[in-house]
Order: structure tokens, then C-alpha cells, then sequence
């Protein structure tokens, strides 16, 4: 590796900066029109080959305003006017106005035909449970004992609303009860998926309230939301670098996020952006394989932009060694006093990996010598049958895929700003890259697939 030949932090910040600068880049908005056409400018500066820009279809959601009043039914002058956020790719209404009851997991019946009000904690990840599960992790300050991390999501990661759907609701109230910074800006579920009943998000604070009103009392509530949602088409931003050989490793993140979003995935573009610069500088021969970068997009339309990619160029993966996704260089923040403060750590590193003892030994040993603590090296299936991330369809396909995520429990709230983003992360996760990308060289996509039958090292 040599190391002069990537850009600065400096640099790397920038692009972060200039990036979020633009605005929300949800899926079709200019912000993330504007990103599509800056990534394939920063490409070709960068002497990438073959860039271009590849459809894609996918839902564009854009919420124009929102309101939640709820009334006391014996005394209309306890009125509730609350701040919410509007479930995405939920129904648009002019006013469903109705019951208001709180849905009990246990007689779900109870919110038929009436407005739904949920709670919704997210869930608390302890780390003794990530320990057992991980294949490996490395934590030389201890800062995991007896701690737990809480996770951009709860117990029903984004099917939220399906319970009081299927119980027969008109409307969803989802109060975060848990949610450090007490917002209700939660760009959840961003499964492209529309729902067949308006739905909100109301702070844990005015959750409180609305319970404390139900409490003396029935009550009814009015939802209103209005938005629009219909089919765009966005793009896949690719470029490409020849290797010594033809076979394929693939760069990737995405474009899009559900705010300005400083983390998600503004950080992500510049550790792809970082591989392109180094990559670019070193001589084809010296690259371990022709060099695929992808910057795709519809993350937060149920990754319709990693599926498209998959499913178009599903021939041509046969011969990929290794895919390697870069998302969120995050710092940890905790509440204090009602106060968001970064601890000074990193927030803890997953890098899903499959079981192929070389490309498990790799990580880790890139793990180690960048110094990388707070990692965990974990498996793809860890949280389902796939990642929750953009490695999934790739991981589908039976590609080998390294993907580095982080998920900061505001990774889809507008407070994703830039003072989130892990600046000293930057250059030892994109030195950490290149090592794995390096370790590739002289080894066949036949080759790493038949690895897994490997052991992996101790």
C-alpha cells in the first residue's frame, strides 16, 4: 500500500461537506439529482473509465406537510396539537379523523377501526449478545463490557405499521419513546413499499402527553398528511478501473439518504471516492483485478438501485471476486441532560463477512493494523437472510462480499449532521480497504467461493 497516493481526511471531509450542503437527497429530489451528476464529474476527474450513469425505477416520496391533533372526548377543550413526521411511503389523507386507541400487542383487535397509537422503542443491543454472535471482535480498551448500543431500529425493524394494518386500523400514530434528542424526524420504513393507511411519527414527549390524556379519559384523533408518491427514475453512478486480470472486485455505497444526511451516506460516497483516488494513482498492472466503483442508488427506496445493479449485470458477477461496501464513518453519541454529546469514540464497527476462512483472516488482520477498534467482524445472515445494508443482493448472488457498516441510532433522522460523521475514521477504514482489495490479488472468484469450506483462523 501506498499510502501518499490516497487523499488527505481534509479531503475527504470536503466531500462530505459539499455533499450535505446540497440538501435532502432522498430518491429523485435535486439534491440527489445533483449528487448523480457530481459523482460522475468526481469519476472522471479521477481518470475512471466507462462512467456512466444507469437507470433505475423506484418510488419517489416527498412529505409536504403533516399534522396530528388529538381531542378528549368529554372535554374538547384538551386538545392535543402535535409536531409529527409522516411515515414514508405511507397513505396521503385530507383527515382521518377517529377513536383513538392504544394498540396492545397482545388484543391487537382493540385499534379496529380506530387510530392506532404504538409505541416504538428502539432496540438496545447488548454487547455480551453481539459477542456470542460475532465471529470476531476487537475491543482492546473494553469499551463493550457491559455496555449495549442502541440501534437505529426496534423489534420490527420497518414492518411498523403492519401489525395495527392487519388488525384493521385507519390510521397509525407511532410515538418513539425511547429516541435520544427526542425527535420525531424518522425516516422509517424506507422500504419503497407503499402502505394502505396514513401513518405519523410523534416524539417521545408527545407520546407522554397523548398517554396522559387517554389516561382521564377516551379521546379522538385527526391525522392529516399530505404527499406525494409515484414511480422516478434515478441512477446507478459507475466507473471503472482495468487490473492485471479481468476478473472483478466491485467499490460500492449509495448516493441517496433520507436527509442531507452526513453519515448516511454522504461519508459513504467519500470512503468510495477515497478507493477511486488511491486505485487511480496506482498502475494497472499493481491492481489486483479490474476495479468496478458503484455509487447506487435507491437505498432508502428498498435499495432498488443494488438490486437493479445485481439483477442487469448478474452474468458478468460470476467473475467477481469480492464486493466491498463502505457506509457510515459515525461517531457514538449518547443523551445527557436532554442533550445530544459525542462520547469520542467511534460508533461500533460491523464488518459482515461470510465464512471464508482467507477473507475472514484478511479483515481481521486489516482491522488490526489500522487500529480499528470497536469492530466486530460478523456474518452476513447476523440479523436475517441477508444484510440490512446494500450488500444484500450481492451476498444473494453468492458474491464474496466485505461490507463496513455502522448504524448510529440517528442514521435516518434529519440530525444526521456533519458534527456525526468520525473524521479520524475516514483514512484507516479506506487504508483497511485497499489491504483487503490487495489480498485479492492472484486469487480467482472460483477461488474465494471454493474458501469457504475453509476454517477460519483462531
Amino acid at each position: 500500500m501506498q499510502v501518499d497516493l490516497l487523499p488527505t481526511e481534509a479531503q475527504m471531509y470536503s466531500w462530505v461537506e459539499e455533499i450535505f450542503g446540497h440538501g435532502i437527497r432522498r430518491p429523485g429530489y435535486p439534491a440527489d439529482r445533483w449528487a448523480e451528476e457530481w459523482a460522475q464529474h468526481q469519476f472522471r476527474a479521477l481518470g475512471l473509465e466507462h462512467v456512466r450513469a444507469e437507470p433505475v425505477e423506484m418510488l419517489y416520496w416527498e412529505p409536504r406537510s403533516a399534522s396530528l391533533i388529538v381531542t378528549r372526548d368529554a372535554d374538547p377543550s384538551r386538545r392535543l396539537d402535535l409536531p409529527c413526521f409522516p411515515l414514508p411511503f405511507s397513505s396521503p389523507t385530507a383527515g382521518t379523523e377517529g377513536v383513538l386507541a392504544a394498540f396492545d400487542d397482545g388484543a391487537p383487535e382493540g385499534v379496529r377501526g380506530a387510530i392506532s397509537l404504538c409505541e416504538v422503542a428502539l432496540a438496545d443491543l447488548p454487547h455480551a449478545v453481539m459477542e456470542r454472535i460475532a465471529t470476531w471482535s476487537y475491543d482492546p480498551d473494553g469499551t463493550f463490557t457491559g455496555a449495549a448500543q442502541r440501534l437505529p431500529f426496534g423489534g420490527r425493524a420497518q414492518s411498523v405499521m403492519e401489525p395495527s394494518i392487519e388488525a384493521g386500523a385507519l390510521a397509525f400514530v407511532g410515538a418513539l419513546s425511547n429516541y435520544p434528542g427526542d425527535s420525531c424526524n424518522y425516516y422509517v420504513p424506507y422500504d419503497g413499499e407503499r402502505r394502505s393507511i396514513p401513518g405519523v411519527w410523534i416524539s417521545g414527549t408527545s407520546g407522554a402527553q397523548v398517554r396522559e390524556l387517554l389516561a382521564s379519559g377516551p379521546a379522538h384523533a385527526r391525522v392529516r398528511v399530505d404527499a406525494v408518491c409515484a414511480s422516478v427514475t434515478c441512477h446507478n453512478i459507475v466507473g471503472e478501473l482495468l487490473g492485471a486480470d479481468d476478473e472483478t472486485v466491485i467499490i460500492g455505497s449509495h448516493h441517496d439518504g433520507p436527509w442531507a444526511s452526513a453519515v448516511e451516506d454522504a461519508s459513504g460516497i467519500a470512503l468510495v471516492l477515497a478507493q477511486a483516488a488511491y486505485w487511480s494513482r496506482v498502475p494497472r498492472a499493481e491492481r489486483p483485478h479490474q476495479l468496478i466503483f458503484l455509487l447506487n442508488s435507491g437505498h432508502m427506496a428498498g435499495g432498488a438501485g443494488q438490486a437493479n445493479f445485481v439483477r442487469t449485470h448478474r452474468a458478468e458477477l460470476d467473475r467477481c471476486v469480492l464486493e466491498v461496501h463502505l457506509e457510515h464513518a459515525a461517531g457514538e453519541f449518547a443523551e445527557s441532560d436532554g442533550t445530544l454529546r459525542a462520547t469520542g469514540q467511534p460508533e461500533v464497527r460491523w464488518w459482515f463477512t461470510p465464512r471464508f476462512g482467507r477473507l475472514e483472516d484478511t479483515v481481521r488482520a486489516a482491522i488490526q493494523a489500522e487500529d480499528l477498534r470497536r469492530s466486530y467482524v460478523v456474518p452476513p445472515t447476523i440479523f436475517g437472510e441477508k444484510p440490512t445494508t446494500d450488500g444484500a443482493d450481492f451476498h444473494l448472488a453468492s458474491v464474496p462480499l466485505v461490507q463496513f457498516l455502522t448504524a448510529p441510532f440517528y442514521l435516518f433522522d434529519a440530525m444526521d449532521t456533519l458534527d456525526k460523521v468520525h473524521r479520524p475514521s475516514l483514512l484507516p477504514v479506506s487504508r483497511a480497504a485497499i489491504r483487503i482489495i490487495e489480498s485479492t490479488a492472484h486469487v480467482t472468484a472460483a477461488a474465494m467461493r471454493a474458501s469457504a469450506d475453509d476454517s477460519p483462523a483462531p
